[in-house]
């Protein structure tokens, strides 16, 4: 077999070793944690010398810096990460997935006759598939969960004048709008149910969900309950601005259509058009790969495909 062959699968065995190892730890971490919480529920809660250990690492972690500490930081919260995107899978499932796919791309090019630099990149390319479905998932809840605030703060409103408890607000909302903002809001009310304080429960919702709305509405249930005051109609006043804001949002987005389409052709007509020119004439592409000034070429276009994504980005993303 081809020495390349061999170094390219030694490092597919390196990295899915790596890859298991990061699933088991976050597995056995997800375990403690549900024992921590059994044992404060029972009462039983003290301590031990694993636990101060593990508490110390996870200041150290929480203290990194640089590229270590903002992996380790990543790695950190992708169980929460699964959780925001209602994952069906589990976290090593999801990594088995991830072995599958990306043994996958690499086999499709194989078959393909794609050139041996380019088999790691089709691999990368699989593994990276069911992150960007993950990642998609996620985004697409936090948009119906968004879309579905201004009436969620309207009905509880509306359960607030008419003499209901912020407890049965949360209730009558869990039951009348659809999922996900109904789930999360069930899930307000049974921590309140289980002795956890309302602010508590609604933060909880709010790491879950990070959205700006929801932290305005957070922030306002959390003073009414110190200070008081007529909760109702600050509710009332937060649904109206989400409104107003989903209006300029529109528009914003009717205005930057243009930047996002052009933006979109760039970005994928030079992979597009190497995958024809390949198609078409292998030996001219090959040029690419076989000469150092081709690598060359190959690395300042990928670095300046990246540029022109991100400032594209910068150009059409208006924070409203």
């Amino acid at each position: 077999m081809d020495p390349v062959y061999l170094i390219m699968l030694a490092a597919f065995g390196g990295f899915f070793a790596l890859v298991f190892g990061i699933g088991n730890l976050i597995q056995s971490r997800r375990a403690s944690m549900a024992e921590s919480r059994l044992a404060a529920f029972t009462g039983n809660a003290s301590p031990t010398g694993r636990q101060v250990a593990d508490e110390i690492v996870r200041d150290g972690f929480n203290s990194a810096t640089g590229i270590v500490g903002t992996l380790i930081k990543r790695f950190q919260n992708l169980p929460n990460f699964f959780q925001q995107a209602e994952c069906p899978l589990k976290v090593e499932q999801f990594f088995l997935v991830c072995v599958a796919t990306s043994a996958l791309g690499a086999l499709v090019a194989v078959i393909i006759r794609c050139p041996p630099a380019l088999v790691p990149v089709g691999a990368a390319c699989g593994f990276s598939t069911p992150w960007l479905w993950l990642w998609l998932r996620r985004r697409s809840r936090f948009k119906k969960f968004e879309g579905q605030l201004a009436g969620a703060l309207e009905l509880m409103g509306r359960a607030l004048k008419s003499g209901h408890s912020l407890s049965s607000g949360l209730q009558v909302v869990a039951n009348e709008m659809p999922a996900p903002i109904s789930t999360e809001f069930l899930k307000v009310h049974e921590e309140q149910n289980l002795g956890i304080p309302v602010e508590q429960a609604l933060k909880n919702m709010l790491n879950r969900i990070p959205n700006l709305d929801l932290q305005f509405f957070v922030i306002a249930v959390c003073i009414q309950r110190q200070c008081g005051g007529d909760l109702a109609e600050v509710l009332q006043k937060i649904s109206n601005l989400v409104r107003e804001r989903f209006k300029i949002l529109g528009q914003v987005k009717a205005l930057t259509g243009e930047g996002r389409i052009s933006g979109i052709v760039l970005m994928a007509l030079p992979p597009v058009l190497f995958a024809a020119v390949y198609y078409l004439n292998p030996d001219y592409v090959m040029i690419l790969f076989d000469r150092e000034e081709g690598r060359k070429m190959l690395f300042a276009t990928g670095f300046l495909q990246v540029l022109g994504a991100i400032s594209i980005k910068k150009i059409i993303d208006i924070k409203v």
